[in-house]
């Protein structure tokens, strides 16, 4: 068997604070040029959740949302701005769990996860605006490939992710909350090992490995490094959705 390629990333220097209605594509164009990268069939762009939400106007002033009761309940338990927990329930499909500091839901896309994504980190200096998660972070992938195929003329995948929190794992990871012309999950099964025995169980989620090595390549605080240029991806690509990554609630063995 042929040795793979390398996997290389490359954080891309220069991209501005975004603003709503800001071109995405143009930035991560320009970033490419900067860095000194011409796009090539197989490579991967990946960018930080809060970028596109933002250039995609999912701010919010919490000066501009009145609670309800159910909001405050939740809110007293979580030790929670009842705004910031009313937003969250704008965007939950279920609430699992309300403790004191997290509210975990299912949300409106499927994903799993706390306080439905919201965010103040990042977003103003004085705490009062918070992001959301794009309303449908497949479809704001696959606009930017669209968009990066076109400029370049390449083939290529996009991931936007976020970090997660697990159930069995501390610490939060880069997750893949929007896929586009990658696989989000490969079915490994009948693969021989390298003794010739067909791997039983073994689906690979790629799109969430490769989205926490580009978050380590990001970073987490103030790097200004949100875009992520991937080389040497070691999976064919193909069409692709977060879709594939949401467990099943019948095979969900914490709720």
């Amino acid at each position: 068997m042929a040795p793979r390629a390398p996997l290389v990333l490359t954080p891309l220097p220069g991209i501005p604070e975004v603003a709503a209605g800001d071109d995405l594509a143009a930035l991560v164009v320009a970033g490419l040029v900067q860095a000194g990268i011409a796009l090539a069939d197989g490579d991967v762009i990946v960018l930080a959740q809060k970028v596109v939400s933002k250039a995609e106007g999912r701010a919010v002033r919490l000066a501009e949302v009145t609670p309800g009761a159910k909001a405050r309940e939740l809110a007293a338990i979580a030790h929670k701005d009842p705004r910031v927990v009313e937003l969250i329930l704008a965007e939950t499909d279920e609430v699992l769990r309300c403790r004191q500091g997290v509210i975990v839901v299912q949300d409106r896309r499927g994903f799993v996860m706390a306080n439905a994504g919201i965010d103040a980190s990042n977003v103003t200096i004085d705490g009062e605006t918070v992001l959301l998660l794009p309303a449908d972070p497949d479809a704001s992938a696959g606009r930017l490939r669209a968009a990066l195929e076109t400029a370049s003329g390449a083939r290529i995948g996009v991931l936007v992710i976020d970090s997660f929190g697990r159930a069995w794992r501390l610490g939060t990871t880069g997750t893949a909350i929007g896929i586009a012309g990658l696989p989000g999950l490969i079915d490994m099964r009948g693969t021989p090992d390298m003794n010739g025995r067909p791997l039983q169980t073994t689906e690979l989620g790629a799109a969430d490995e490769l989205a926490a090595a580009a978050s380590l390549a990001m970073g987490q605080a103030a790097e200004r490094t949100p875009v992520v240029h991937v080389r040497g991806f070691p999976y064919k690509l193909r069409e692709g959705s977060a879709a594939e990554l949401v467990r099943p609630k019948a095979m969900d063995l914490f709720r």
